[in-house]
């Protein structure tokens, strides 16, 4: 019966269940094959800009950031001590600082921040390997916070090599490199959030990098790297409530650390480089709005500049705003030909501009005065044989008249004449004469 019902049972199902099915597409067409795994049809792409692997980044720089040690010698006053006469109440006592910095050649020249070695009476870079050297101050740019260091080593070193700052891109991942809390070198990777970021509060450095990547304290001086391990920002600052890191950190781009670091190590100071104009700093439009023009004899081409135009790229990098022109002029040097793209009145065109120097202030600080050399024109004018206009007087109130003679001498220049009167404050002498001109051209004499 078993078996009976076995057959009964397949035969049933060969019957109803087991008729085969057909189908037929509707759609003639051959399927396109789609490959799983993408290739980028740009095959000029770095293998290190195709990937997020930052090993060999990572490998190209950890031993080129070093841990550097700043110590100050404070003195304190104590009140106890002047009131019970235990000596002049001075204490002398030791302030240990620590950042990062970054050797930018094989011969130990280390580049770092300024605020990291600010004070310092003693600098010691401990290496990634832990070797311990004293290290020697070459110079430094307090308006950029950089500062250039020297450590001489018995063995070359490794070092970060510099890069375009210019070149990077928005979205373009970036590793930070340096030793916060005191650890040894630690990588943190991010991307660059925003480029010619000015910062609310600081004055000088106006075109920042922006990233994302985790940057602590001890991290500044630190390098920011590129996918190919090249230096493309010093870590400065980090965006805070708390004095961690939450998630935005920003670095002084390399093109105005190499520009900095070359004039230290060209001239001994840093030489500032502009344009010549006043802008308005209220504009809100894309790019930077000209007020005035400057006009100076080193300065060629900026008089084809007029109020109202507004300056949209400097040598094909587009400026959107003030900071961005401020970084471009920053990277460059006095006699640095410049071409600025200009638009005016709907039309646009390109102009090859030279820049100048920035005028440094002459000043007596002894009297409050700044003072500036009188033009040809100025000395034919007054009818006189030579002067020192007091563009600035913050005590007297004689500002803009003309200093002609110091003590029966004629004066040459403002800078020599900053220079004795300075002197003559401090001399025991207390018979000193000063001729000028006043607004009106008639002349006057201060003793004191």
């Amino acid at each position: 019966m078993a078996i009976l019902g076995g057959i009964l049972t397949l035969g049933g199902y060969k019957l109803f269940f087991n008729t085969p099915i057909g189908w037929q597409s509707t759609d003639n067409s051959i399927p396109q094959i789609v490959e799983t795994v993408y290739s980028p049809s740009d095959k000029t792409l770095n293998a290190a800009e195709m990937t997020t692997d930052f090993t060999v980044a990572a490998e190209k720089t950890i031993h080129a950031v070093v841990h550097v040690k700043n110590t100050a010698i404070r003195t304190q006053i104590n009140r106890r001590d002047l009131f019970f006469g235990l000596g002049n109440g001075e204490r002398k006592y030791e302030q240990v600082g620590t950042g990062s910095g970054v050797i930018i050649s094989a011969d130990g020249y280390v580049v770092t921040n300024n605020h990291v070695i600010d004070g310092a009476t003693d600098l010691e870079i401990t290496l990634n390997n832990k070797k311990k050297y004293q290290a020697k101050l070459i110079g430094r740019d307090v308006a950029n916070d950089i500062a250039l260091l020297k450590i001489e080593a018995d063995t070359k070193l490794s070092y970060i090599p510099f890069a375009n700052s210019d070149a990077i891109k928005i979205g373009e991942w970036v590793l930070a490199v340096g030793n916060p809390y005191n650890l040894t070198s630690t990588v943190t990777a991010g991307i660059v959030s925003a480029k010619g970021r000015d910062l609310e509060g600081n004055r000088n450095i106006e075109s920042f990098i922006q990233t994302d990547a985790a940057v602590n304290p001890g991290n500044s001086g630190g390098a920011l790297v590129n996918a190919r391990g090249e230096l493309i920002g010093i870590n400065t600052a980090i965006s805070s409530k708390t004095g961690s890191f939450i998630g935005y950190s920003f670095a002084v781009p390399s093109n105005i650390a190499k520009k900095i670091i070359n004039d230290i190590l060209e001239f001994g100071i840093v030489q500032e480089a502009i344009l010549g104009i006043t802008v308005d700093p209220n504009y809100q439009g894309d790019g930077v709005k000209v007020v005035g023009v400057i006009r100076q004899t080193d300065n060629l081409g900026v008089e084809e500049l007029k109020s109202g135009d507004i300056i949209k790229k400097i040598n094909e990098i587009k400026i959107s705003k003030f900071s961005e022109l401020k970084g471009q002029l920053t990277a460059k040097r006095p006699g640095d030909s410049v071409k600025v793209t200009i638009e005016r009145a709907s039309k646009v065109f390109v102009k090859t501009m030279i820049l100048t120097k920035k005028a440094v202030p002459i000043l007596s600080t002894a009297l409050g005065w700044e003072l500036k050399d009188l033009s040809m024109d100025e000395i034919k004018n007054r009818k006189i044989k030579a002067g020192v206009k007091i563009v600035r007087d913050r005590k007297y109130g004689l500002q803009n008249y003309v200093i002609t003679k110091i003590n029966g001498q004629e004066v040459k220049n403002a800078q020599e004449t900053a220079k004795r009167l300075n002197n003559l404050y401090t001399s025991s002498y207390a018979n000193n004469i000063i001729e000028l001109l006043n607004i009106e051209g008639e002349r006057e004499r201060i003793r004191f």
